[in-house]
């Protein structure tokens, strides 16, 4: 009889102190990302659209690498949950700054990768050869924070590159993108604003973003995502982005639904093929540096399209774009967009 008592009392015990901990964690306060440093003024073209406007970044590689150039507004079809839009595509794919965002997971079993991110520094000169382009490191385990703020340096960035700290147990992608993205929107207009995601591939640990609040935010900013995910059974190139298209005329509600659950089973790929970005894995060391070199090399590559949407139902949108002649071309774009309620 005691002993029974004592059961239901320790079950009881144990259900309190799972609801104290489920109530402090929801009490956490929200990510308040970081000031950036004061911006420089250009007078360098602007890139960003506005606000009725979309942004759709294209990459059109030829059949055994290299770029497709020169390709006109009418070369492109865009179609807006199936339907054709007239478009605009901007003349220089290469000349603008970058602001670059480098987000490290540095929790779960990261400390694994160490050794290769260490020499990730003298690669982000691709991105920052042209002098005005900036980048600042972001390090991630259950929550992000800033390691190294906005610079046009390199060395600075392999320095604290060469100084990473094994975190805990988590991986929130999910609040770290949506960090990133935050700090992406407080860059100068006319820079282009990429995040360079590397981690692994699902979420652990994320406790103030949704997947539908990402969604979300990601359809409404410019952000272009590349992921490079560390994952020991695969070390292939895995590119989801490569489908025809032909399933995105569902209706948006069931389109939704799809995608939070693909950030689910893998957050790093969903958030790269919603920018228009890549996703690509790795093993060895020649593999992650050959990624990274390909996914700088691709950033400054790519068409600017943009367009008015002729029907800016509120919601998720779906796009595809497609050439108008067959070159038998890869075409990586994005996938998605969000036209918010008006008020």
């Amino acid at each position: 009889m005691r002993f029974g008592l004592f059961r239901l009392v320790c079950i009881a015990a144990a259900a309190f102190t799972v609801m104290v901990v489920a109530a402090e964690a929801q009490q956490l306060p929200p990510i308040e990302p970081p000031q950036a440093l004061p911006s420089e003024h250009s007078d360098s073209p602007t890139l960003r659209v506005m606000a009725q406007e979309v942004l759709v970044p294209t990459l059109v590689e030829k059949r055994g690498g290299g770029i497709l150039y020169g390709l006109k507004p009418d070369d492109f079809v865009l179609e807006d949950n199936g339907v054709p839009q007239k478009i605009r595509v901007q003349e220089e794919m290469d000349t603008a700054p970058v602001s670059l965002v480098v987000a490290v997971e540095e929790g779960g079993m990261s400390a694994l990768e160490f050794a290769k991110l260490a020499k990730l520094g003298p690669l982000l000169d691709l991105f920052l050869s042209d002098g005005r382009s900036r980048a600042a490191l972001v390090g991630f385990d259950s929550r992000p924070h800033l390691i190294r703020d906005y610079t046009h340096s390199s060395e600075d960035l392999n320095e604290a590159l060469q100084h990473l700290e094994p975190g805990n147990g988590g991986d929130a992608i999910l609040d770290t993108v949506s960090y990133a993205v935050d700090l992406l929107q407080s860059q100068p207009k006319e820079y282009r604003r990429v995040l360079l995601l590397i981690s692994e591939e699902r979420d652990h640990g994320s406790k103030h973003t949704r997947p539908e609040q990402l969604i979300r935010k990601i359809g409404q900013s410019d952000v272009l995502v590349l992921s490079v995910s560390f994952s020991p059974s695969r070390a292939e190139l895995l590119h989801d982005i490569k489908d025809s298209g032909d399933e995105r005329t569902m209706n948006m509600v069931s389109s939704l639904v799809m995608i939070v659950q693909a950030f689910k089973k893998n957050a790093a790929k969903e958030v790269a093929h919603m920018s228009g970005g890549e996703y690509t894995t790795f093993t060895g060391d020649k593999r992650f540096e050959q990624r990274v070199v390909d996914a700088a090399k691709h950033v400054r590559n790519r068409y600017l399209i943009t367009f008015s949407p002729s029907n800016p139902t509120p919601g998720l949108h779906s796009i595809r774009v497609r050439t108008a002649q067959d070159y038998g071309a890869r075409i990586v774009s994005r996938a998605n967009y969000w036209v918010a309620q008006e008020k």
